[in-house]
């Protein structure tokens, strides 16, 4: 795909539904305290939930770069595995004049640099000193303002940015809005993520109807329990017939990304290759540096694919989130790039593969948000990256 982690999302209902019914008042004090609304049960009486919300996506922020016929030839042969949501994509890379991957996004197809007006085999090209202008291929069609904002068209949907990061983008994998301070929204076929940019947001999909508030209260419909209703302040209860429970605050959502500004056609390094990102959730099970047994399938498409386009090189890159410490992440992460590596062989493709490890180094997502849990960002980190260069 080419949506880039690249990776990566009415919740005023809560306010009066969430507190349990007070038990009878016995006493004159307790009498009082059930009228001034304070029901909080007793901690010694609730019980452990026994499961954990799950966590709202990340909206991805699209990538604004073209592909070459390469690429498209990979993801044709991928297409059954693409998946933005569980975390399998294909994306463009570029790489510096060191030869070293960029991980940036920007339009890249065009390799003019300066001002100039050209027609030729490649499109046609009118572009100012300011780095503003047009350009018109057979794969893209670019109008970039000199404020940075603009309109792209190309294989990957139809994008429009605006100066201040905010914009939207409607193509093969839905629809997504960005309102440049944080917040936005993203339609697709697996369902709706709103991210009101404060902490708060909602997703409405296989997993049910997720709310999430920005002090940390929430609400989930249609799980393991039915409906689970969270206080935010480590209480809860879950059933049709609310049962009380211990439960965590929910962590608020990162705020969405932004749109990068179109700024110039001139690259921050030439196209070199592609990367193929698979989550670890598609791979390992948690903590775990050995290839699934069901993940038999998603390597057997993927080698087929690999093994008809040409590569001069390729590097599988293990990637962690910032949970452990830095050892203990930058070993894990080699042993699974080393794990993919071996499956790849064993499928005929990968021989001269070089494998990897970056630990924690190279996050996509904050771990972390104002200091508390960001779990949708760090399974965005956890990660194994295939770098095939061309």
């Amino acid at each position: 795909m080419r949506l880039k982690n690249l990776s990566l999302a009415c919740l005023a209902l809560l306010a009066s539904a969430c507190s349990p019914p007070s038990p009878p008042a016995s006493t004159q004090q307790e009498a009082a305290a059930s009228a001034a609304g304070v029901t909080k049960p007793d901690e010694a009486s609730l019980a452990d939930g026994g499961f954990e919300f799950p966590a709202i996506p990340p909206i991805m922020v699209p990538s604004l770069v073209g592909s070459g016929p390469a690429q498209k030839q990979l993801e044709a042969s991928m297409q059954a595995l693409i998946d933005p949501v569980a975390g399998i994509s294909v994306r463009p890379a570029n790489c510096a004049t060191d030869g070293g991957l960029v991980n940036e996004s920007g339009f890249t197809n065009v390799d003019a640099a300066g001002n100039l007006r050209r027609i030729g085999k490649e499109g046609v090209f009118e572009v100012a000193s300011d780095g503003s202008g047009l350009a018109v291929t057979d794969e893209d069609v670019v109008q970039v303002n000199p404020d940075g904002s603009g309109r792209i068209v190309n294989g990957a949907g139809t994008f429009e940015v605006k100066a201040d990061g905010s914009g939207t983008y409607v193509g093969e994998f839905g629809h997504i809005a960005l309102d440049g301070k944080g917040g936005g929204s993203w339609v697709g076929d697996f369902g709706n993520i709103e991210n009101h940019g404060d902490g708060s947001g909602r997703w409405v999909g296989e997993e049910g109807s997720i709310e999430v508030r920005a002090d940390g209260s929430g609400r989930w419909i249609g799980g393991p329990e039915g409906i689970a209703e969270n206080r935010g302040d480590g209480t809860g209860t879950v059933g049709a017939i609310a049962r009380e429970v211990r439960m965590a605050p929910l962590p608020p959502l990162p705020p969405a990304g932004r749109f990068p500004p179109l700024d110039k056609f001139r690259p921050s390094g030439a196209p070199c290759g592609f990367v193929v990102t698979l989550s670890d959730k598609v791979l390992f099970d948690f903590d775990k540096a050995q290839v699934r047994a069901d993940a038999g399938k998603v390597l057997d498409v993927l080698a087929t694919a690999l093994g008809k386009v040409p590569g001069s090189a390729m590097e599988i890159r293990g990637h962690t989130d910032a949970k452990g410490s830095n050892d203990y992440n930058q070993d894990l992460s080699e042993r699974r790039a080393l794990a993919v590596v071996a499956a790849l062989r064993q499928r005929g493709v990968a021989q001269d593969a070089s494998a990897r490890g970056y630990g924690e180094s190279q996050p996509v997502a904050p771990n972390t948000v104002d200091g508390r849990d960001n779990p949708g960002g760090r399974q965005l980190n956890r990660r194994v990256e295939i770098f095939v260069r061309t």
